[in-house]
């Protein structure tokens, strides 16, 4: 008989979670302001951050705006969602028993590379400066250039040796697919550094429409067809021989699900089996890399009719290599209370909420 659990029913979460996704917000771009040159502050007054989307004051659907944010995480004292420390405290670390939890800014990607460095630089001051350093559950993300590795490098040295900052922080959609090698460089400074990369969902990248034949009629396609970056970047990866050139590579994909990713594996098991002398340096099957490679969170998690398929894939990718993330304070925002429609064991649930992300981010 297949298994079904109604949410209300699901078990209450243990202590010390690990919360692997949250979302700090800036009050106003000012707050950038004491780690910006004069000649970017007066460029960012004068001409703005001109991200790689061809929306200039805006996102690309309004469902989108402002900041995809539930409506109760609008901060008393003003402010948007996620820009009020304290709140986010009350609201999320202290309700839910976050023990750890992992901050993944959202600040787009400027056009003009040296100033996509500078505000990089920035934001990694600016999350260590108001929000690290003022509660010590959170942990940083270094944010970087990534379309100019070479200044992202100069970045992920910077911090490389500091605790605060666990991982490097590029988005599912670049310029160019992500296994091209142009972007080694960034690889080979996140192996040396010991750092593993984190992917996060980006609905528009390089200035592109979210699909190869334009924008989608409605925000309900756009937010599905993020998916679609996962499965073609983990493709480009692996193809590319990433994993071959850097076998000490870690990655954790982030906001883009994970129920696609058998069925991605046993295809490019059974393409690479026949056309394996096109791709010479992915010198065994893809799904081999993917599992000792990649790590994958919870939110968005899709859920099967019946409860028993969940649970198959999620033992088919491996228990120990999912790990919890609410996606605060976004409005998919998942309670951990009521993440998971089915019933974990002890060990599995010791696993998703708080030992896969403790050993792959070394926070113990």
């Amino acid at each position: 008989m297949s298994e079904v659990l109604d949410r209300s029913t699901a078990a209450t979460i243990r202590t010390g979670i690990v919360d692997c996704d949250i979302h700090p917000t800036m009050r106003s771009r000012s707050e950038l302001d004491p780690w910006l040159s004069e000649q970017w502050r007066s460029h960012l007054a004068a001409y703005g951050l001109q991200p790689r989307v061809p929306f200039t004051t805006g996102t690309q659907y309004p469902k989108a705006a402002p900041a995809t944010a539930r409506r109760d995480a609008w901060p008393p004292n003003g402010g948007p969602p996620g820009s009020d420390l304290a709140f986010l405290q009350a609201q999320l670390l202290d309700a839910n028993d976050i023990a750890i939890g992992i901050l993944t800014p959202l600040h787009g990607s400027a056009r003009n590379t040296d100033l996509d460095a500078a505000y990089s630089a920035a934001v990694n001051e600016w999350q260590l400066e108001r929000w690290v350093r003022q509660d010590s559950r959170l942990r940083g993300s270094i944010t970087v250039s990534h379309e100019d590795p070479e200044l992202a490098v100069e970045e992920i040295a910077k911090w490389a040796d500091d605790r605060n900052f666990v991982q490097i922080l590029l988005p599912s959609k670049t310029n160019e697919p992500l296994g091209r090698k142009r972007y080694w460089p960034l690889f080979a400074a996140a192996q040396a550094a010991n750092l593993p990369i984190a992917v996060h969902v980006n609905s528009v990248g390089g200035g592109y429409a979210s699909t190869p034949s334009g924008w989608p009629s409605y925000y309900l396609q756009d937010h599905h067809i993020n998916v679609h970056s996962f499965q073609a970047l983990v493709s480009s990866l692996v193809l590319e021989g990433v994993f071959e050139k850097f076998p000490r590579l870690r990655m954790v994909m982030i906001e883009g699900g994970f129920a696609w990713l058998p069925a991605l594996c046993w295809r490019l098991d059974q393409q690479w089996s026949r056309m394996r002398d096109e791709v010479p340096n992915c010198k065994r099957p893809p799904s081999e890399y993917i599992r000792e490679h990649i790590w994958f969170t919870t939110q968005p998690m899709e859920e099967p009719e019946r409860a028993d398929h969940l649970r198959d894939t999620l033992t088919w990718i491996g228990w120990n290599r999912i790990m919890f993330a609410t996606d605060y304070p976004h409005w998919d925002y998942d309670d951990p209370n009521h993440a998971f429609p089915i019933r974990l064991s002890d060990a599995e649930h010791a696993m998703i909420f708080r030992d896969n992300a403790t050993d792959l981010y070394r926070l113990s």
